[in-house]
């Protein structure tokens, strides 16, 4: 650990809270929202600056909400406000494609009409979510944002934690959590090792207005070099996460618009008729990594800070909340218990909670972009028969809709719906 320095101790401003949230993004607001429905008050550092945040323009990213964390929005009293502006996933298919194919449909095809719950998620674009997660966080009196502010340090004791930032300041409190990424400071300052590896694969990520009307269908076709997902968000438009090999991916990324479309069409097809871009263009490199423990000493990960995978399930934001919502049970039931909700003891139950269900969707992306990211014509045989016997069976089916839907497993108070 590393320990702040007592003149700077003395010198700075003290600020004591429950929580001490290492991280403004979705996971980290999602979480100090939780934690004040039980009563628990939260600083939520954010390197960013608010004005950044609170940016109103579509940029292209956007989220598949399963079922589950669209009940969570609602328990926090966020759903009511965000539903105009979300699509239903009423469909889902799989297909295993090739470049230049239309609509291949070789696979499977879930429908939200086999299960009671209604559709089995939505998408819904970052700006909003990103803007009603402040929004509620600024009229709450249990939480203080610190915006355009960095940790430095971080200190636990027998009794409290505290960590201090850049500025200088140091802030007081019992919990630490890292919801900080990938490159997670608050892991490394712990000492807690990552585990992972690289997939060589890089993801274009873009939205795209199309002519005719998506239906509410989502596809993920599974082309030679990686996954590509078209799915459905509000009006005529579809977005788009594109799996390249990296050295490829780089140099369709560079190119002009016109250019990038020319690549994209043969492979996105002609379904939904002519396409065109609506928003910017991204790119982040694709890879596995796990915290080898996601708790220590008054100190725990959620979001990518614990795990980062492939986005072949489109899990990531999903599994993210779903840690969200399994630690403000944990700790909420330990603080009505009268037990100290940081101590190691409670915060075991919490990593023995989400580690099984994480190693769980780890292995099942890794495994199946590995099976479907390559052209071997035995594998794409196997694979295709696969899909046609899973999808003829109506008990597995259903079963892969709840399970996408997020709705399998022992539910945190907040997605029980």
């Amino acid at each position: 650990m590393d320990n702040p320095s007592a003149a700077s101790i003395s010198n700075a401003m003290s600020k004591a809270s429950d929580l001490l949230i290492v991280g403004g993004g979705l996971n980290g607001t999602a979480l100090a929202l939780a934690a004040a429905q039980a009563g628990l008050s939260s600083t939520v550092i954010d390197a960013r600056p608010e004005g950044a945040r609170r940016a109103d323009n579509f940029d292209g990213r956007s989220y598949a909400l399963a079922l589950a964390s669209v009940r969570m929005l609602d328990a926090l009293g966020l759903w009511s406000g965000l539903k105009a502006d979300a699509q239903p996933m009423n469909e889902i298919k799989v297909s295993d494609g090739h470049a230049g194919d239309a609509e291949v449909f070789l696979g499977l095809h879930f429908n939200s009409a086999e299960i009671e719950e209604g559709p089995m998620g939505h998408m819904l674009e970052d700006r909003y979510l990103r803007r009603a997660l402040l929004t509620a966080m600024q009229s709450e009196q249990q939480v203080t944002h610190l915006t355009g502010e960095t940790v430095i340090a971080q200190e636990v004791t027998v009794s409290g934690a505290s960590v201090t930032l850049a500025s200088g300041e140091v802030l007081t409190g019992r919990l630490i959590i890292g919801a900080d990424g990938r490159q997670s400071g608050t892991a490394s300052r712990a000492g807690i090792r990552r585990t992972g590896w690289d997939y060589a694969q890089t993801a274009l990520v873009c939205a795209i207005a199309h002519e005719k009307p998506h239906g509410g269908v989502a596809h993920q076709l599974f082309m030679p070099a990686g996954p590509l997902a078209i799915l459905p968000l509000s009006g005529n438009r579809s977005s788009i996460v594109w799996s390249e090999r990296r050295e490829i991916a780089q140099e369709i990324n560079d190119l002009p618009e016109e250019d990038y479309l020319t690549v994209l069409r043969p492979r996105f097809g002609d379904f939904l008729g002519k396409i065109s871009l609506a928003g910017e263009r991204f790119t982040y490199p694709l890879g596995l990594t796990i915290a080898n423990h996601f708790v220590a000493d008054r100190l725990a990960l959620v979001g990518d800070a614990a795990h980062g995978m492939h986005p072949i399930a489109g899990q990531g934001l999903n599994a993210g909340l779903r840690d969200v919502a399994a630690l403000a049970h944990v700790i909420s039931h330990a603080n009505r218990r009268g037990e100290d909700f940081a101590s190691r003891q409670v915060l075991s139950r919490f990593e023995q909670w989400r580690r099984f269900d994480t190693a769980t969707l780890a292995t099942a992306t890794d495994v199946f972009n590995r099976l479907f990211s390559n052209d071997s014509s035995v594998l794409r045989a196997g694979r295709d028969l696969g899909m046609s016997l899973l999808n003829a069976i109506p008990a597995a089916r259903r079963g892969f809709i709840r399970e996408a839907a997020g709705l399998n497993g022992d539910l945190p108070d907040l997605m029980a719906g």
